[in-house]
């Protein structure tokens, strides 16, 4: 019999890189930069954004800013602290070794929310890329673009590992017994019980990435055998 082709689709923030803890450093140096009212402007707009787009802006909501405040030349060393920030610094322990893992029995690859300059630039400066190997999906909303995953990266069965258990179940939803969900309780969404508890659990619900490199072959892979 054929050996059947499995492909693990990981995001990003939240998953295999402490967003929460780069959110907060950048509070902290916008409150130094242009002080806390101006600091909670931005905020404003970032969420505004967010809210827009359908995913977190970082640098669309500083030109937002800067368009309010075009005499504000402090909003530059902002922007130079996000482009130049060491994301490889804020990988969460064992993420690593988690990819290193799942390459024993399938093919990983990076699947994220995000824009085209900040996010790609995160991924490399992380490490990420050279981890994955190239291989990157960068969408607005991908849980609505599975016919082009599946197109990018056909599969016998897929393994997502996401902090979003919306994420997961509308993934879930639409590739039933082809996808096996994983949740890293990680990060303010995964924290969040009321908005866990909106969604079916997911197949596999582990405390840390790190914790993938312990999760038994057959729980992941089940329904692939």
């Amino acid at each position: 019999m054929a050996e059947k082709r499995i492909v693990f689709l990981f995001d990003v923030d939240n998953t295999l890189l402490d967003n929460d803890r780069v959110s907060a450093d950048m509070r902290k140096s916008l409150d130094r930069e242009v002080g806390p009212e101006r600091s909670k402007r931005y905020w404003e707009i970032f969420e505004g954004l967010r809210l827009e787009l359908g995913y977190a802006d970082y640098l669309g909501a500083l030109q937002r800013y800067r368009m309010e405040n075009p005499r504000e030349s402090h909003v530059l060393a902002v922007s130079t602290f996000l482009v130049n920030y060491p994301f490889a610094n804020r990988l969460f322990p064992g993420s690593l070794d988690a990819v290193d893992r799942v390459r024993e029995h399938g093919l990983p690859v990076i699947l994220t929310d995000g824009d085209v300059v900040f996010q790609p630039r995160k991924i490399h400066r992380s490490g990420l890329f050279d981890c994955f190997e190239g291989q990157l999906l960068i969408y607005v909303h991908k849980e609505k673009e599975l016919d082009d995953v599946e197109r990018r990266y056909p599969a016998d069965h897929y393994v997502l590992v996401d902090d979003k258990v919306r994420i997961l179940a509308a993934v879930k939803k639409a590739w039933g017994d082809r996808v096996t969900t994983v949740f890293p309780r990680q990060g303010h969404y995964a924290l969040d019980a009321a908005e866990v508890a909106k969604y079916a659990a997911p197949d596999v619900t582990i405390e840390r990435i790190g914790e993938l490199v312990d999760v038994p072959a057959d729980r992941l892979l089940g329904a692939a055998r």
